[in-house]
Formats: C-alpha cells, structure tokens, sequence
C-alpha cells in the first residue's frame, strides 16, 4: 500500500510538473486563435454558421491531431522512455538494420524535423508573449508603445531562470497553469451559459461544412485553425522529462476540458457579441477582471515558451549523441530525472533568435504568419517516422500501420501546405532558420565521416602495430595511458605521436572506444567490452544511449582487467585534437569544409564531455587536409 501511495503521489508530481511545463504552450493558443480565424487576411465573415463551424474545427483539431495523434498513438512510440523527433527518429533507424540508404534518409528526415523544431522554439516564445503583453492596449490603450519592451524584458528573465531546472520551474509554474486551465474553462462556462447554442459545435458536421464552404480560401482556414494545436510536438519531445502517464493524465482531466470550454466560451460570445472579435479572449473577461487577466495570461504565456525551450535541450543533446551536432556542455539540473538537462549556449541562443524575431515582426499577428509551417512540418515528419516505426520496428501489417499514421500524414499534409501559403508574410523565418541548422546538422555528419576516413588512411591497423611493437625494444614507462579513439580497429594518433616523439610507451596501454548506440539508454552490465589485444594493450568498446551521461574514468574504475591498475594517480589520458584544413578538392564544398572546420574548432571539450580529469590529460594535435 505504501509503495502504491509512492506512486500515486510520484504521478502527481510529475503531472503537476507536466501541466506546467508541457502544456504551456497549447494552453495559451485561445489567446490568439479565434482572433486569427477571423482576421481580415482570411476574408472569413462573421456569421452564425462560420462562428460555429470555426468552433466545431478547432475542437475536431484538438480532438483528432492532439487527443488521438499525439496523447493516443505517438507517446506510444517512445524510445525507452525518451520522445521528441531525434528519439523517433533514431527508433525508426534501428529497425532498419543493415539497410545503410534507409538509415540515411530516415536520419536526415529526423534532422529536417530537429531544424523545424528549432524554428518552434524561437517563434513559440515570442508570439505567445507578444500575444498576452497586447492585452495592455486593450486595457489601457495609452501602453501600447511599451508591450515590445516588456514582453523582451519578461523573456529574458524566464530564459535566465533556465539554470535552475526543468523540476524547479515545472514545480513553479505548475499551480499558476492550473489556475489558468481553470480560469479558461471558469469563463468559457459563463459564456456557454448565456448562449447555449454553440454547442451544436460538437457536430464535427458544422466542421466539415465551415471547410468545404471555403472553397479555394479553405487553406486560409486550415492555416489559423493549426494554431489551436500547436504544442503538440513540444508534448512529445518533453515526454522524456515527465513520462507518459503523468502527460496523459494531465491532458485528461485538466488540459483538454479547460481548452475546449475556453473556445466554446469565445464562440458563444461572438454569437451573443460580433464586434468581440477584435480580441474575443480579453473581451470576454468582465472589464474589472481585465487587468487581472492581462497579468495571468502574461505569466502563462511566460510558462508557455518553456515547453518548446526544455524541449530544444532535449533535441540538441540526442542530435550530439546522434552526430549531427558537436559536442556541447551539458548540465543535468535533477539527480533523479536524467532527462532533465540545460544546455547553456542553446539557451542564450534561441534567446537572442526570439528577441530578434519580436523586433522583426512587432506583434502577436506578424508573428502569426511565420507561426506554423515549422510546427506543421515537424507534425508531418512524425507521422511518417511513426509509420516507419509501426511498420519496421514493432512489425505490424502493411494495412494496419497505413490506416493507423496515413490519416494523420493527410491532415499534416494539409495543415504544411495551408501554412506554406505565408511563406512571404513571414513563413520564411522558420524556413530560412531550418535550412541554415540542417545544413550545419549535415555538415557536421559529413565531415566526421569524412574525417575518420582519412584518419584511417593514414592509420595502421591497431592488431598489426601491437605485433610490430611486440618486436622492438622501447622502453616502458611504469603507468597506466588512456587512449580515446573513435575507431576501435585503428592505432590512436595520440599513440603513434608520443612514440615519434618521446621514443617509449607505458606498461598498460588501453584503447578506448566510445559508440553512442540509437537507443536512450544502455545497461550497466552491456556498457563495456574489452579485449586483450597484445602484450600491454587491451582494445575498450563503452556502449552509451544517448541519453545517458558518458564518465569514462568511472566506466574503467569498474572494470576488472587482469594486470592492469586504474589508479587516477598513475594514469594518464591521450587525447587527440584535429587541425582541419580546407581543400579545393575536397568531397564537400569548400564553404563547407571551412563550416566544419569553424564547429570544429569550437565543439565543447572532449575532457569535459566524457568527464577526464584534466589534470590527467595529455592532448596530441595532428593537421588533417579535408
């Protein structure tokens, strides 16, 4: 009974933490959605049947892509417990087994979709308080000129609150966003009350004929209607902080209720009120809770911007373990939840590209036109890896996994095209901003491989150099070296410079390797593999997910290899450091080549990311023409 109560209260906790961090960023979509519907740039009157089937898609949108994509089916397809579309995207590669072009293509989809994340990220947290902070015209039209300045000045406080947590802040914004669910679903009621007749709303009929009565303008539609789901995508790339019951739940009973109630509530009042529609959120506050409201919704929209942003940590530390990206420092802000992570120079980045963003759009519905084809896209891109995840990773029938993910790829097919329509009016933001990360993503991955391809070439194979020592006589220094090489097969280049240059090598000679596998996690017990390969020199393989915190000194304190001390005393660290040179001749272009070299010079230290003490480091540098 105790552990069940232990649980029960861990989901609790976790749920409240969900609710605050997770939900954020869907729960403050009413502020701006029906106002968009019925902007002027859609042509959409406002008339009974188009208040009521605007209604009635919203609430379809919610159900079908949210409840029933996202809540339903995509949670299900977790990679050991993390999600987000690099862990999708690495589960899809992992049932394609030795097929060396399908695990290409589905890493650079996975890396499409990372890029559109980011894009999510920027503009999420500019929209959703440059959205609440305008509520100030309304009140006191007099502030206007100040909302730009106060809402840079309330996302630089919530991005300086990073460094404590994804825990910490989820345990402080979680009771302040239930209040606000509660809050939209208290005045949506009200609302309901004294105009019942939105709820016909419920018939998905009225969404179908709100659609089909559009005409050639319904891509107009589908366009505002996607921003009463974006956060769907921030859901499931945070699953790896909360966990899949506690996000459910939360939806469940308090989320979903307090959405729909809101846009039912907005609805009635539109029918009861038509000239509402310049902000039908605030107006349907009473005019002495305005204020109030304006306050409330300024702080969730604060809280909304976190869920995008715990978001990109996550994405950015699997594209590392990954590939795509260099290494960065990384700062796990929980001891008991792994997935809990800051990244300082990710932080301060997507800071300066949202300050950047506010002050080249100027407000909430400039920003609205670049909203959505980055949220679109990477809903799209999810669907299809879920579909390869279904089909080749849990080996469903053809059929089955086709009707289970071809529905949902239609609709954010039809969601990408209708956003793509503002690609001039702003959608070329997140656009430009996705091809410039792929394109670092890519290079990257490119010039690794390139890299150790000609490392290799210019590298004996480590069997044969062991035997070729085992023939000369060298002196051996009474210690123990660490040798980190990133092919298992190979000698090291720290090994063979330290014997051209100081003619000796030491008593035990290990030579590690670390493989980052596609999965989140790996057992203590598969973590580490070796092999006595000569005369003093063991061959080291450490598995790690890429999830988990790499420590090589801890993974060789607990191995037993007979004849070999891990004293940190007597032991020493050979690392290697690469000079990359540009070539006109080389596989890449030579931009590219020089990109490489730039993220190479200033990828985060290999000592700090796999935990070496530095003061037992011995770094080797070697020039390499690409």
């Amino acid at each position: 009974m105790a552990s069940e109560n232990t649980r029960n209260s861990s989901l609790a906790a976790l749920s409240l933490g969900a609710i605050g961090v997770v939900y954020g960023d869907i729960g403050t979509s009413p502020l701006y959605t029906i106002k968009e519907i019925f902007g002027e740039h859609t042509g959409i009157l406002l008339t009974t049947p188009n208040i009521l089937g605007a209604i009635s898609s919203v609430f379809w949108a919610l159900m079908l892509v949210v409840t029933l994509k996202y809540v339903i089916l995509v949670l299900r397809a977790d990679n050991r417990g993390e999600g987000g579309i690099m862990a999708l995207a690495a589960l899809a590669i992992s049932s394609a087994t030795e097929n060396k072009k399908r695990k290409g293509t589905l890493l650079l989809i996975g890396a499409i979709g990372a890029a559109l994340f980011y894009g999510d990220s920027i503009i999420t947290p500019a929209i959703s308080v440059l959205s609440a902070v305008e509520g100030l015209q309304i009140a006191a039209p007099s502030l206007a000129e100040y909302v730009i300045p106060i809402s840079m000045g309330i996302l630089i406080a919530l991005f300086s609150l990073q460094s404590f947590g994804t825990n910490t802040v989820g345990k402080l914004f979680g009771p302040i966003i239930m209040i606000w669910f509660t809050v939209l679903g208290i005045v949506g009621i009200s609302h309901i009350i004294q105009n019942p007749a939105i709820l016909a709303a419920l018939n998905p009929v009225y969404a179908f004929d709100f659609l089909v009565a559009r005409g050639a303008g319904v891509m107009l539609a589908f366009g505002t209607i996607v921003l009463a789901v974006t956060g769907a995508e921030a859901l499931y790339a945070d699953m790896g902080h909360f966990g899949k019951p506690a996000i459910r739940l939360a939806w469940s009973v308090l989320v979903l209720p307090g959405l729909a109630l809101n846009y039912f509530g907005q609805g009635a009042l539109l029918l009861a009120n038509p000239a509402a529609v310049e902000n039908p959120f605030y107006l349907s506050f009473p005019e002495p809770l305005m204020i109030p409201a304006v306050i409330l919704a300024t702080i969730a929209t604060i809280i909304a911007s976190q869920a995008v942003i715990s978001g990109a940590f996550s994405i950015t530390q699997q594209a590392m373990q990954l590939g795509l990206l260099p290494r960065m420092r990384i700062i796990h802000t929980s001891p008991n939840e792994a997935g809990q992570i800051y990244l300082p120079f990710i932080n301060w980045l997507l800071m300066t590209a949202v300050l950047i963003a506010i002050l080249t759009f100027g407000s909430s519905s400039g920003l609205a036109s670049a909203y959505g084809i980055a949220v679109t896209g990477t809903m799209l891109i999810t669907s299809i890896l879920t579909f390869y995840v279904i089909r080749y990773k849990w080996h469903y029938p053809l059929w089955l996994s086709v009707s289970a993910t071809g529905f949902f790829i239609l609709i954010d097919l039809v969601l990408f095209v209708s956003c793509s329509i503002k690609f001039f009016s702003g959608g070329w933001f997140p656009v430009a901003l996705g091809i410039v990360l792929l394109v670092m993503m890519w290079t990257w991955k490119q010039g690794r491989e390139l890299l150790m391809d000609r490392m290799r070439a210019d590298e004996p194979r480590l069997d044969e150099f062991v035997k070729l020592l085992s023939t000369q006589d060298l002196p051996k220094v009474p210690r123990t070296a660490v040798f980190m090489v990133s092919d298992a097969q190979m000698a090291p280049q720290a090994l063979l410079h330290n014997l051209k240059h100081n003619h000796v090598i030491h008593q035990c000679n290990l030579i590690v390797t670390v493989v980052f596998e596609d999965i989140p996690w790996v057992k203590p017990e598969d973590r580490l593999i070796s092999n006595k390969v000569g005369e003093g020199f063991w061959q080291i393989i450490i598995h790690y997910g890429f999830m988990d915190r790499p420590n090589i000194p801890r993974e060789l304190a607990n191995c037993a290899l007979s004849g070999v001390d891990i004293d940190p005393f007597t032991t020493s660290y050979f690392v290697s450091r690469e000079t990359i040179v540009p070539s006109s001749k080389g596989v890449m272009p030579k931009w590219r080549d020089a990109l490489f070299s730039t993220m190479s010079r200033n990828a985060g230290s290999v000592v700090n990311y796999f935990r070496i003490p530095s003061n037992s480091v011995i770094e080797l540098g070697s020039r390499i023409n690409l």
